[in-house]
């Protein structure tokens, strides 16, 4: 009797949990917005248009910078950088606190230490602030690499398309689901290839 109670007081027991495990991070289910493998993006509040990759094997998301210069703001480093607007074809200077250093394991096993700052990204109707670290990227395909820290819970890709909408975030601010558990990621990211 005891052996045959046993498993279904187990099963009882894991069927009781699944929910709870399930919602692990508080956050209801959400209906995830479907793009392609390359999408228009816009960056930050004056909504840079750039070409971006998404990216489902990257851990955190990649901006292409220009002329990186570290700063004092209020006894806080700062991160001043330019990027180039694809479609005004000038050159945006943007201005962020530095949230951390992280190191990309490039091809061969190297190591290259970036700066990460927090930025506004807008895909498709999907806004979120989201960390991304910098490089001159002018030798990638894409300026941005869109990564896991951004998708996460928001963003399915499907690789057979490209370019299925336009970034159209309008209320950006209420839009983004903040800073989720998972946003400090490790010091050492995926290897970045294009």
């Amino acid at each position: 009797m005891i052996r045959i109670c046993r498993p279904l007081g187990m099963a009882i027991a894991l069927l009781l949990c699944a929910p709870a495990a399930l919602a692990e991070d508080g956050d209801a289910p959400r209906d995830r917005e479907i793009f392609g493998w390359l999408e228009w993006v816009a960056v930050g509040e004056r909504g840079v248009r750039l070409k971006a990759k998404l990216d489902t094997g990257a851990t955190t998301s990649s901006m292409t910078a220009e002329n990186i210069e570290y700063f004092e703001r209020d006894g806080d480093k700062w991160v001043r950088f330019d990027v180039r607007d694809e479609d005004l074809e000038g050159v945006e200077i943007f201005e962020a606190p530095l949230a951390r250093h992280v190191r990309i394991r490039r091809h061969g096993g190297k190591t290259q230490r970036r700066p990460v700052v927090k930025l506004g990204l807008c895909v498709g109707d999907v806004y979120r602030e989201r960390q991304f670290s910098l490089i001159d990227r002018s030798g990638f395909n894409y300026p941005v690499l869109v990564g896991r820290n951004y998708m996460r819970d928001y963003v399915l890709v499907d690789s057979a398309v490209i370019y299925t909408r336009e970034p159209s975030c309008e209320n950006v601010r209420q839009q983004d689901g903040g800073a989720s558990a998972s946003d400090p990621e490790p010091d050492v990211d995926d290897l970045e290839e294009e």
